[in-house]
C-alpha cells in the first residue's frame, strides 16, 4: 500500500483548510490547545525550530467527518479531501492563527523577539505587534513597520525590518507530509492510536537517561543499583532521576537543557565513566559529612536535593587527601545557605551552570560561596525572615536542624527527635497551640506559622490532641519546651496571646539560627556588615479552596507584599489541569480575571505570575499544595466576591512551597 510524500506551506495547507479539503476523521479527539501551546509553536517556526511531520489519509471512502477547526468550512469540496491523522493541535492551532481567530491572538514583541498570548499589558506597550497583521493574506510589512519604528524609535529601523520579514516568512514554512492511500479505515484507526498513544514531550532527565541508555549500555543498572545503596542508608530521595542529573552534570558541566541529550550522545566512554565515578566518591564523601556534621540523617526533609549536585562534583574530583575542617565547614555552609535561600527554586540548570565551575575552579568553596554572595557578609536570620513562613519553607529544615541539636527530645517517648522514626515513633509536626483553639479568631497562615510547629512523634501528637498549651505544657518540664526553643511564659499560653507567642518564639528560633550557621561559617571569611534581608520578608500568598459538587471549584488567592493585598479567585480545576499539562510536557494557561495567562515551564519549575508574585515550583510540589488545599476545602458558599485587579510593578519570585 503507497505512502505518497510531499511537503506543502503552511499558507497552502490554511488555504485547503479554508476550502474544506483538510478534514478530520471521527476518530480524532476535540482540539485542547492553549493559547501559551499556541504561542510556542508559532515562535518554534519563527527561530526555525523542527515542528515534525504531518500524517494524512486519502480514501474513496466517505468517513464520518467533520471540518478541522470550528469555524472551517464543512461543506462538500471540490476535489477529494485528505483526512488529517496526525498533527491535529498544530494545523488548528496555524488555521486560527492565520485567520485572526479570537482565541488566537499571539502577539510579537519586536525587542525582545518573545511570543504569548494577547492581553491587556500587551496592547499597551508599542513593541507587540499581533502575529495576524505581519502573516494575513492582507499584510502590509511596510505599514506595520513604519508603525513600529515610529513607536519605538529607540529600536534601529533595520532591525524591526529583518525582524518582521522572518516573522512573515513562516507563511512559507514547508511541513513534511506523509499520504497513506489504500488502506481500510480499520487499519487507519489502529495506525492512529498508535502515532498519537506516545504525543507527550519528555522531560530532561527523561531525555538524558534514554541518551545514556542508547549511548553507555548498562547505565541503567549502575544508576538503579547506587539509588538502592543510597535509600538503604536513608537517603532514598537519590533516585534514578537525581543521579542521572547528577552524572550530566559531571559529564557537561553544568546542568541539563533541551541539547544535553546530544552532548551526552557525543561523549566519550572515558568521559562518561569518569562522570560516573566523580557522582559515586562525591556522594561517598557528602552523604557521611551531611549526617555525622550536621544531623541531616536522611533526605526526606531536605527541600532541595539540586544543592548537592556541585558539592558532589568537588568532593568527587578533588585529590585524594584529608578534607581540613575549614574546608568541610565551608561546604556545610554552602549547603545550609543556598537551602534557606531557595537557590534552586527556580533557574536550576542555570545555576548549575554556574556551581559545577566554580566547584570545579583552584579554590572552590570560595567561588561557590561567593556565587552566593555570602564571601564578606555573615548570614544572619532575623524574626522578620521567619514571619507567614510555614511547613513548605526551608526555614522550617533548619528549624529542624537547630532543634536536633539543641538534644529536643520527643514529648512522649523522651528519645531524641530523628527524621529516621518508625511507626508511632515517627516524627511529625505539632501545632503547639491547637488548630482547633485558633480557627475562628486567626488566618490559615497564621495558625500553620513556623513558630507554631514543633518536633514530635505520632504518639505524642495523638497525646495531645486539640488541648491547649495551657493545659498540656503542664504536663512537661520546662527544660523539654526550651529545647524546642518554646517560650514557657504562661501568659503566651492562651489563643488570646497567640500573636505574642509566635514573636516570642520566632526571637528565640531565628537567634539560634543564625548561631547555627555561624558555626559552619570558615574562619577565612571576613566579617562585614551583615546582607540585606531577604526580599520576601513581610510577604505571603495564601489560598483557600472552595469546592462543591455541583459547580466548579474556585481557589481562593490571597498575596500580600509588604503593605499591598492583592487578590484573585481561580478556577481551581483549571489550574489542577494546567498543572498536570505542563508535568506532562505540555504548556498550558490559566484565566485570572479576564486574562489567560500562561504557566511558563523554565528548566524544571513551573511558574505561574500572580499579582506581586511569579509562583515557581517544581510539578509535583504545585500537586503537593494543591492536594493539600483539597483536603482543608471549604463550601463553595463561603466563598467570597473578589474582582482581580492588574498589578503594577515587577513581580517578585514567590516558592509555591511557602503559600499557605
Amino acid at each position: 500500500m503507497p505512502v505518497e510524500k510531499t511537503q506543502k506551506s503552511i499558507a497552502s495547507l490554511v488555504g485547503e483548510i479554508s476550502r474544506g479539503e483538510i478534514r478530520l476523521p471521527e476518530i480524532q479527539r476535540a482540539y485542547v490547545w492553549k493559547p501559551t501551546q499556541v504561542a510556542k509553536l508559532v515562535e518554534s517556526l519563527y527561530r526555525g525550530y523542527p515542528t515534525g511531520s504531518l500524517l494524512f489519509w486519502r480514501t474513496d471512502e466517505t468517513p464520518e467527518t467533520r471540518a478541522v477547526a470550528a469555524d472551517a468550512p464543512v461543506a462538500k469540496p471540490a476535489m477529494l479531501p485528505l483526512y488529517l491523522l496526525d498533527g491535529q493541535q498544530r494545523l488548528t492551532s496555524l488555521y486560527r492563527v492565520f485567520t485572526d481567530h479570537p482565541e488566537a491572538q499571539i502577539v510579537f514583541n519586536v525587542e525582545t523577539e518573545a511570543f504569548q498570548n494577547q492581553s491587556a499589558a500587551t496592547k499597551k506597550d508599542p513593541r507587540w505587534v499581533k502575529v495576524y497583521d505581519v502573516v494575513g493574506p492582507d499584510a502590509d510589512l511596510l505599514d506595520v513597520l513604519g508603525r513600529l519604528a515610529e513607536q519605538n524609535p529607540q529600536l534601529d529601523r533595520k532591525e524591526i525590518g529583518r525582524r518582521l520579514q522572518q516573522l512573515a516568512a513562516i507563511s512559507k514554512y514547508e511541513y513534511h507530509m506523509e499520504v497513506l492511500t489504500g488502506f481500510p479505515y480499520q487499519e487507519i484507526a489502529q495506525i492512529f492510536v498508535r502515532v498519537n498513544s506516545g504525543g507527550r514531550s519528555l522531560k530532561t532527565t527523561d531525555l538524558a537517561l534514554a541518551t545514556l541508555s542508547a549511548r553507555w549500555p548498562g547505565v541503567l543498572a549502575k544508576l538503579e543499583a547506587e539509588a538502592e545503596r543510597w535509600a538503604a542508608k536513608g537517603y532514598g530521595d537519590l533516585d534514578v532521576t537525581f543521579l542521572t542529573r547528577a552524572l550530566t552534570g559531571a559529564v557537561l558541566g553544568r546542568g541539563l537543557s533541551a541539547w544535553s541529550h546530544g552532548r551526552l550522545a557525543a561523549a566519550t566512554d572515558e568521559e562518561l565513566e569518569r562522570g560516573w565515578q566523580t557522582v559515586r566518591r562525591g556522594l561517598e564523601h557528602l552523604v557521611p559529612l551531611l549526617q555525622n556534621n550536621l544531623g541531616v540523617t536522611h533526605s526526606q526533609l531536605m527541600p532541595s536535593h539540586v544543592v548537592l549536585i556541585p558539592l558532589i562534583v568537588l568532593l568527587g574530583e578533588r585529590p585524594d587527601e584529608p578534607l581540613d575542617p575549614e574546608t568541610a565547614k565551608g561546604l556545610l555552609y554552602f549547603f545550609l545557605v543556598a537551602t534557606i535561600r531557595n537557590r534552586y527554586s527556580g533557574s536550576t540548570d542555570t545555576l548549575l551552570g554556574q556551581d559545577i565551575p566554580a566547584a570545579r575552579s583552584a579554590e572552590p568553596v570560595k567561588a561557590l560561596l561567593a556565587n552566593l554572595g555570602v564571601v564578606g557578609s555573615p548570614v544572619v536570620v532575623t524574626e522578620q525572615m521567619l514571619a507567614g513562613r510555614s511547613v513548605g519553607s526551608p526555614y522550617f529544615f533548619l528549624s529542624f536542624l537547630v532543634t536536633q541539636d539543641n538534644k529536643a527530645t520527643d514529648w512522649w517517648y523522651r528519645t531524641k527527635i530523628s527524621a529516621g522514626g518508625e511507626g508511632s515513633q515517627k516524627l511529625q509536626y505539632h501545632h503547639i497551640h491547637p488548630q482547633a483553639t485558633l480557627k475562628k479568631a486567626y488566618t490559615k497562615a497564621q495558625i500553620n506559622d513556623l513558630a507554631n510547629l514543633a518536633f514530635i512523634s505520632a504518639k505524642a501528637n495523638m497525646k495531645i490532641r486539640d488541648r491547649s498549651p495551657a493545659d498540656y505544657f503542664q504536663e512537661l518540664d520546662p527544660q523539654e519546651l526550651e529545647a524546642h526553643y518554646v517560650p514557657t511564659g504562661e501568659e503566651l499560653r492562651t489563643p488570646e496571646a497567640y500573636l505574642a507567642f509566635l514573636a516570642a518564639r520566632r526571637k528565640l528560633l531565628a537567634e539560634a539560627m543564625t548561631r547555627f550557621l555561624d558555626r559552619f561559617r570558615p574562619s577565612w571569611l571576613k566579617t562585614a556588615a551583615v546582607q540585606p534581608a531577604d526580599n520576601l520578608d513581610g510577604c505571603s500568598v495564601e489560598f483557600t479552596l472552595y469546592a462543591s459538587n455541583w459547580e466548579r471549584s474556585r481557589l481562593h488567592v490571597v498575596a500580600r507584599r509588604q503593605d499591598t493585598v492583592w487578590e484573585a479567585l481561580l478556577d481551581a480545576e483549571e489550574v489542577e489541569a494546567a498543572v498536570n499539562d505542563v508535568a506532562e510536557g505540555l504548556d498550558s494557561d490559566v484565566t485570572i480575571g479576564d486574562e489567560k495567562v500562561p504557566l511558563r515551564v523554565v528548566e524544571d519549575a513551573v511558574e505561574l505570575p500572580l499579582g506581586p508574585f511569579v509562583l515557581v515550583g517544581t510539578p509535583a510540589e504545585w500537586k503537593g499544595v494543591l492536594e493539600r488545599e483539597r483536603q482543608e476545602s471549604r463550601p463553595v458558599s463561603e466563598c467570597p466576591v473578589v474582582t482581580s485587579t492588574q498589578w503594577i510593578g515587577d513581580p517578585l519570585r514567590f516558592p509555591v512551597v511557602n503559600t499557605e
